[in-house]
């Protein structure tokens, strides 16, 4: 995941206008995205949109639709790698990936989940009430 944040910001530098602070900000929210993207997939609607929001201040007008480019297909990219490699039961960094419901007592549920949406068999439920949760507010 290294590699495309700094790939973000290789991509972008020639045209950050706001001097060094400018481009410590842009790495850094790069190295952020990615970074969430990669252990909070599920929770992290917009990846692209909030990282162009939070660097866009960065560059010139001229620049903005390059810039959205660039972190769309980045991210794009970045999120295809992260749904491969997570099919083996292991988030990018090696960490075991438990389900994202918590038990009647409270506690984290520690059974594997599916790629697909997060929740292990026994919580699928949960994602089925996301989406009817989120149809009304579309």
């Amino acid at each position: 995941m290294y590699q495309v944040s700094r790939g973000i910001y290789r991509e972008l530098s020639a045209e950050i206008v706001t001097g060094r602070e400018g481009h410590e900000a842009v790495l850094k929210a790069s190295e952020q995205a990615i970074e969430r993207l990669a252990t909070d997939r599920h929770y992290f609607a917009a990846p692209a949109r909030s990282l162009f929001r939070e660097i866009r201040v960065h560059f010139p007008i001229q620049s903005q639709a390059r810039v959205w480019a660039v972190v769309r297909d980045y991210v794009a990219a970045a999120d295809g790698a992260i749904a491969q490699l997570t099919t083996n039961g292991r988030d990018v960094f090696g960490n075991r990936l438990q389900c994202r419901a918590t038990t009647r007592r409270g506690s984290s549920c520690r059974r594997l989940p599916s790629n697909a949406n997060g929740y292990c068999p026994s919580h699928q439920h949960l994602a089925v009430t996301e989406e009817i949760e989120l149809a009304p507010a579309a």
